[in-house]
């Protein structure tokens, strides 16, 4: 099943430090740049951290698992593949983009897959993982949507028509919602604080992680007496980012591609 896709009983567990948070790459063909920052990622910073997280939109789009067969996509499961045979563990979480990964994507790439949301544990520290999406509640036409094609039976009506018909369905979705969001107020598109604190709450106050929002930062509340960080991931373009965590606390890195630097 796609979106909700089976994972072992315990994938975390092989989480180690340093773990390294990143989001919304949108990789695709037509982006090079950003492309290549993350296969220099892959075998630079990656390679030295104990875990990767990618909380969502890794892909542009994903039109499901059988999709892993076009030549660009098959180059980044490679990648990906490469870096959790050495020994890196490697976590997926789908976001709004890429929500049609399941257990084939897990496969070709040796990533776990995780639900939204994962809380993950480190000593005494509980970090909340989110995409982040199901935060922006005031983007009321897009919870809608959201609730449509996240629904099971919407995925396996839409997975059971051709892959060609399935990508030019997801293309002409993109292009309706950029449309739509240049007609939406900024503030819509960003998370509710209320949802924010009700996820907190529920889940015990944790230092929440997410992406989605493509307005990277560091937030502080103090919630029913508890202070609280909501970190928010930086999407990608010609360089990488991402959110580092070890014994130290966290950290923001990033990295411009030899290639790109040398370009400038």
């Amino acid at each position: 099943m796609a979106g909700g896709a089976s994972v072992p009983s315990d994938p975390l567990a092989a989480a180690r430090l340093p773990a390294l948070f990143i989001a919304d790459l949108h990789l695709s063909a037509a982006r090079p740049q950003t492309s290549a920052a993350f296969f220099d990622f892959l075998v630079g910073p990656a390679r030295r951290a104990g875990s990767l997280f990618i909380l969502g939109d890794l892909f542009e789009y994903w039109a499901g698992d059988d999709d892993a067969g076009s030549p660009f996509n098959q180059e980044v499961c490679s990648a990906l593949r490469a870096l959790a045979a050495d020994g890196i563990a490697t976590f997926f979480m789908p976001g709004n983009r890429d929500l049609l990964a399941g257990d084939g994507l897990a496969t070709t790439t040796g990533m776990h897959l995780l639900s939204d949301p994962t809380p993950v544990r480190f000593g005494a520290q509980t970090l909340l993982l989110a995409h982040g999406d199901t935060l922006c509640t005031d983007d009321l036409s897009y919870q809608t949507y959201r609730q449509q094609v996240r629904d099971p039976v919407w995925q396996t009506g839409f997975l059971a028509q051709p892959l060609d018909m399935r990508r030019e369905f997801i293309k002409k979705v993109r292009n309706q919602s950029e449309t739509a969001k240049r007609g939406k107020r900024p503030d819509i598109m960003d998370v509710n604080t209320d949802a924010v604190a009700n996820l907190l709450r529920t889940h015990g106050y944790p230092a929440l992680i997410h992406g989605h929002t493509h307005r990277p930062g560091h937030h502080t509340y103090m919630l029913d007496g508890h202070r609280c960080e909501r970190y928010v991931l930086a999407d990608w373009h010609d360089h990488s980012t991402w959110l580092a965590y070890d014994h130290a606390g966290f950290s923001v890195h990033s990295h411009v591609p030899v290639t790109a630097a040398g370009e400038e």
